[in-house]
């Protein structure tokens, strides 16, 4: 038992020193600047607060409103597009300086973020199906089931009311896929701030409004409490003047009465050539990390593997705690803690390509770990010991005899191991990295389209992971024993 304590704090070790190793190399070097350069995370599907409009370029009430401010409060932006979860943690682990998303001001967030003064009043309405006439009012919904964003005043207010009403309530992570749910009848009804709905309904979403506002909250911006004060005195300083001068009107309306285009084509093949573009370096995000990913993982694999048939147990109880450990941790509870909870335990920022990457590797490294020790234990007992019995020593014999036999057995494991990496990368947009998948929602926030543009993402993983296939099919038929 202290062995098996003793090894598992060697491996929780190398993994911390490992990270702080990486993250100080991947870190880029600051260079002089007159301005101060300040990292705003924000959400990427909550407009007209923030989406990317045509040109992938980051628009609405929030971003206008930051990047004026910067510009009258002369500091610069650096815009993270993370989701709203992940901008919040990233605030309180100090990844990002403050929150920019559409973030109500309540009692419980002010216990962890300090807010600016509120620059929107929001309140929460009932959407449901336009062919839903029989949905009128709260009190038509007892039995039913509501749909709503997570972390949002809508998902608060309908919590609130839940007892009272009687629903059951779904839980979806962007307003696409809740509008989505409602349109196709599983959920009766959803809460939704007012102009985020009224935005969707704006762009085509067949829903319709049927109660007034309520649960009205101040949306503000937020900073970790106690911190970047000098930050939250300029976005004060600026709104005001913005207020003053009328800008911060002419933002509002630019948005809030959004129309939707008329030169947008919506067919299959419109909403790809609009964003090939866009698709295309969301793939090369996918592909580079899962390469830089999977030679890492390789690395360490191949290391802990080999550890595992080493002649003295020390090693052997190493090798089964590194696999054991990160084979049984979830991908995405890893990639958060790695992100969000080392940068407060080292005082250290982790940029979130460098968090993916080690998060895959970690993961990825333990199940090659796994294939490699039993790949080479599978091969005869009786190949090492005459070796042995030859006068080779260990070291030698291994390299001479065991692995020349065990390699043809892992070879195609790796090829497996990629395809598996390339697919396990769509769970890192939890941390905001804008792989394929993020992409794919970062382009249904803009259209709406959710149908079109996901069978678009999944036509270009199952092609992707076709090849992989033909070629691991290729490996196992040229390796065959």
């Amino acid at each position: 038992m202290k062995r098996h304590s003793f090894t598992s704090h060697c491996v929780l070790a190398m993994a911390c020193g490992l990270i702080i190793a990486l993250s100080l190399f991947a870190a880029p070097t600051k260079t002089h600047a007159a301005e101060k350069t300040y990292e705003i995370g924000t959400d990427v599907t909550f407009p007209p607060f923030e989406y990317a409009n045509d040109n992938n370029k980051y628009v609405g009430i929030d971003m206008d409103l930051i990047r004026a401010i910067a510009k009258d409060q002369h500091f610069n932006v650096d815009i993270k597009p993370l989701g709203f979860n992940a901008a919040i943690q990233a605030v309180q682990a100090g990844q990002a300086d403050g929150v920019l998303a559409g973030m109500s001001v309540t009692p419980e967030r002010k216990g962890t973020f300090d807010f600016s003064n509120p620059y929107y009043n929001s309140g929460v309405v009932m959407g449901v199906a336009q062919n839903n006439n029989s949905t009128k009012s709260l009190n038509d919904l007892k039995g039913k089931t509501v749909a709503v964003k997570t972390g949002t005043t809508g998902a608060q207010y309908a919590q609130s009311i839940q007892k009272k009403y009687g629903f059951k309530i779904s839980t979806f992570d962007d307003s696409n896929n809740v509008y989505e749910d409602v349109m196709t009848g599983n959920s009766v009804a959803c809460f939704d701030d007012q102009p985020v709905l009224k935005y969707g309904i704006n762009q085509g979403t067949q829903l319709k409004i049927v109660t007034k506002p309520a649960a009205g909250t101040p949306i503000g911006f937020g900073v970790k409490k106690g911190q970047n004060q000098e930050l939250l005195k300029k976005f004060n300083t600026g709104l005001a003047n913005l207020k003053k001068n009328g800008q911060y009107q002419k933002i509002l309306d630019k948005y809030l009465n959004a129309k939707k285009s008329t030169t947008d084509n919506h067919s299959f093949f419109g909403i790809l050539n609009q964003n090939k573009v866009f698709l295309w370096q969301g793939f090369l995000q996918t592909l580079w990390l899962t390469i830089v990913s999977i030679v890492f993982a390789t690395i360490i694999g191949v290391f802990f593997g080999l550890l595992g048939v080493l002649p003295m147990k020390f090693f052997q109880g190493l090798s089964t705690t590194f696999i054991y450990v990160f084979r049984g941790l979830p991908l995405i509870v890893l990639a958060l803690f790695i992100y969000t909870g080392i940068p407060t335990l080292i005082g250290t920022k982790i940029p979130a390509f460098t968090a993916g990457v080690i998060t895959l590797m970690l993961d990825e490294g333990a199940y090659i770990a796994a294939f490699v020790k039993g790949g080479i234990q599978s091969v005869e007992k009786g190949q090492m010991e005459a070796a042995r019995s030859l006068g080779l020593p260990f070291g030698k014999a291994m390299r001479k005899v065991v692995l020349p036999q065990g390699i043809k057995l892992i070879v195609p494991s790796f090829i497996n191991q990629f395809i598996i990496t390339l697919k396990d990368t769509s769970i890192l947009s939890v941390i905001g990295i804008i792989e394929l998948t993020q992409t794919g929602k970062i382009i249904i926030a803009r259209n709406l389209e959710g149908f079109k543009v996901w069978a678009m993402v999944a036509l270009i993983y199952l092609i992707v992971i076709t090849l992989l296939t033909w070629l691991s099919n290729w490996g196992k038929r040229r390796t065959k024993i």
